[in-house]
Parts: C-alpha cells; sequence; structure tokens
C-alpha cells in the first residue's frame, strides 16, 4: 500500500555554502525523525570524510551542528509523495520542494549537490536557471545503490571545495 510521506525542513542558516539535497527521506529516517538514519546509508560516513571529521561518532544534533559549521545544508527535493517503503523508484504523485525560494535566502549558496539520481532529475528541473550557482550530481548514499563505498567517497570529495576551511 503506498503511503503519503513528507520531508523534513530545511537545515540551514545564513552561511550556507554547500546544499546538499536527497530526494525524501526513506522509512528509517522518518521513523527517527532525522536525515539518514538507516545505519546502513552512508551518508555520514561520505560526510565524514568531505569535512575530515567522524560524524559517525556524533549525536545526531552535533552532525547537524558540524555541518552548518562547515556550512552546509540539508534538505530534500521532494516536498511530499506517496510511497512504498524507501526506494526512490516507489515515489509516485510527488510534490517538490520550494527549492528556488529556499536558495534565494541563502546569500552565499554556491554549489548545489543531489545525493543520487532521483534528485538529481527533480532538483535540476526547478534549479536549471540557476547559472550563478554549481549543480552536483553525486551517486547516492543509500544502501540500495550498490557503487563501492570507496567510489563513492572519490566522487563526494568533490563537495570539499565549497566546505569551510577545506582547501
Amino acid at each position: 500500500m503506498l503511503q503519503h510521506k513528507r520531508s523534513f525542513p530545511p537545515i540551514v542558516n545564513a552561511e550556507t555554502r554547500l546544499l546538499l539535497l536527497g530526494s525524501l527521506p526513506g522509512e528509517e529516517s522518518l521513523a527517527q525523525g532525522r536525515y539518514y538514519a538507516h545505519p546502513r546509508n552512508q551518508f555520514w560516513l561520505l560526510m565524514s570524510d568531505v569535512v575530515d571529521r567522524d560524524l559517525t561518532k556524533l549525536d545526531y544534533p552535533d552532525r547537524l551542528a558540524a555541518l552548518l559549521a562547515a556550512q552546509i545544508g540539508l534538505w530534500d527535493v521532494v516536498e511530499s509523495a506517496s510511497r512504498r517503503g524507501s526506494l526512490d523508484a516507489q515515489i509516485r504523485d510527488h510534490r517538490p520542494n520550494r527549492l528556488i525560494e529556499l536558495a534565494a535566502t541563502l546569500p552565499k549558496l554556491a554549489a548545489i549537490g543531489f545525493n543520487g539520481n532521483t534528485a538529481a532529475r527533480i532538483g535540476r528541473k526547478q534549479l536549471a536557471a540557476r547559472n550563478d550557482v554549481q549543480l552536483i550530481d553525486l551517486p547516492s548514499s543509500s544502501p540500495a545503490f550498490t557503487m563501492s563505498l570507496v567510489e563513492k567517497g572519490l566522487r563526494w570529495r568533490i563537495l570539499r571545495e565549497w566546505v569551510s576551511g577545506m582547501t
């Protein structure tokens, strides 16, 4: 049975230079009320390498604070949708988040990374006119995407260019 699901509020502030957009939180994330809560999702491992700090050892509020300190924000491209389970392929009748409106509130925004193909497909449609922001497609951090963690990590490292304190 399809269930109606909603994304979380954005995690951003006026210093956000890099905005990472997923598609729609999965079942475990929705149940826990936090981004990337599934223990097999590789997001926090990938971002640990990007920010050069082990985020996996921090509790959730401290993970978010560490991202914000590095000028990184989080959100999703889908505001609400019907979906059975957690797979992006099951998303139906989605309503997009207001990405352009959020981006307009972020004066330092320089890049937007899309966590997976679905996020890129939906997000790029809205943000295509933003030629002042670099749009970056990333391999999904989901365990359902079977690229090796090493390969994902190499591709996610491009984000270091927009992270505070990194060169």
